[in-house]
C-alpha cells in the first residue's frame, strides 16, 4: 500500500514540488453541511487525516446542525459538472467518492464524467436521508442512482435503510442483509459494503458486510452507545476512498475505514444538542500513540 504523506509537511518543511506530487488525490462529490459533521466538510477532514489531498465538487448547500436539516439549496447539474471538469483537468483524482447528489440530473452528470475521465476507483455512498430523517435525494432520482451510477462503482456503501431502498425489500435479519447485498451487487457495483450500524439485531456488535459477488467478509466492532454519530456514513466512505487512493484493496480499505470511524465515535467530541459529530482527529492520534508503544 502506498504510504500517504502528511499534507502539512509535503511542502512546509523543505520538501520540493516533486515531493508533493507523490501525495494521493481524492475527489468528493457531495453536499455541504454547515454544521461540519457530515458532507464535504467531513470528507475533507477525513482525507486530510489519512494523508490524502482532498478536492471537491459541491452538489448542494444545506443549512443544518446537530438538530436537523433546516434547508437545502441544490447546485445546478451544469455547475457540478464544471467543478468536476476543473478538478479532473489539473488535479486528476486517484479515487472519487459521491455523497449527497440530490437529483437525477446531477447523478446523470456524475455518471457521464466518471466514464469520460475513467474513474475506476469510484465509491458511491447512496445518501438518501439525513440522520434526522430529512430527504437528501429526490424520489425520482433513486432509479437514476440504481441504473446509471451503481454500475460504474467499485464499491457502494449503504446502511440498512439505504440498502432496503436499493434492494427493494425490508431487512429484518442477518440473512436479509446478505440477500440485500447480493441484490445490490446485481446492479453492477463490484463490491457492496453493507454497514450494520442501523441493524438492531446485532445488539452489542456493529457488523459490516463486504460482498464481492462470490463471498462475504465480516467486519466487526463493538457497538458504542452514543448519540454523537452524525456523519459516520460520509466519514466511512471518505476513509474508504482515501485508502483506495493510497493503493489499498477494497477489503483492506474497508477494514481501515471501519477502524477510522470506530475511533471517531469512541473519542467523540460531545458537541451540539442533537446527533453530534464524530471526532475526525481521533484515528491519527490513536495510531501515533500505538506507534509510540502506548496502550490504546
Amino acid at each position: 500500500m502506498q504510504s500517504g504523506l502528511p499534507l502539512g509537511g509535503a511542502l512546509g518543511s523543505g520538501g520540493s514540488i516533486a515531493d508533493a506530487c507523490s501525495v494521493p488525490v481524492a475527489l468528493t462529490i457531495a453536499g455541504s453541511d454547515s454544521g461540519g459533521g457530515a458532507g464535504i466538510q467531513a470528507d475533507l477532514k477525513t482525507f486530510q487525516e489519512l494523508g490524502v489531498y482532498g478536492t471537491s465538487a459541491l452538489t448542494a448547500i444545506t443549512a443544518q446542525n446537530t438538530l436537523g436539516v433546516q434547508g437545502v439549496l441544490p447546485v445546478a447539474a451544469e455547475q457540478v459538472g464544471m467543478q468536476m471538469d476543473s478538478v479532473a483537468a489539473d488535479l486528476p483524482p486517484d479515487a472519487v467518492k459521491t455523497g449527497m447528489l440530490f437529483s437525477g440530473e446531477v447523478i446523470e452528470t456524475v455518471a457521464e464524467r466518471a466514464v469520460r475521465y475513467g474513474w475506476k476507483k469510484l465509491v458511491v455512498d447512496p445518501v438518501i436521508t439525513a440522520k434526522g430523517g430529512a430527504r437528501l435525494l429526490r424520489e425520482e432520482a433513486l432509479e437514476a442512482l440504481r441504473r446509471q451510477l451503481l454500475p460504474l462503482a467499485l464499491a457502494v456503501t449503504p446502511n440498512v435503510p439505504e440498502a432496503e431502498l436499493l434492494a427493494g425489500f425490508p431487512i429484518r435479519s442477518f440473512a436479509d442483509r446478505e440477500r440485500a447485498a447480493a441484490a445490490i451487487h446485481s446492479l453492477g457495483s463490484r463490491f457492496v459494503i453493507l454497514k450494520g450500524g442501523h441493524a438492531e439485531e446485532d445488539r452489542d456488535r456493529a457488523v459490516d458486510l463486504v460482498y464481492d459477488g462470490s463471498g462475504f467478509l465480516r467486519l466487526e466492532s463493538p457497538r458504542i452507545a452514543t448519540r454523537h454519530t452524525h456523519g459516520t456514513g460520509c466519514t466511512f466512505s471518505a476513509a474508504l476512498a482515501a485508502e483506495l487512493a493510497r493503493g489499498a484493496s477494497v477489503p483492506e480499505a474497508a477494514a481501515a475505514a471501519k477502524a477510522f470511524v470506530q475511533a471517531a465515535i469512541e473519542d467523540g467530541l460531545g458537541l451540539g444538542s442533537g446527533h453530534g459529530p464524530t471526532n475526525h482527529f481521533a484515528y491519527k492520534r490513536r495510531m501515533a500513540r500505538r506507534e509510540s508503544g502506548e496502550h490504546v
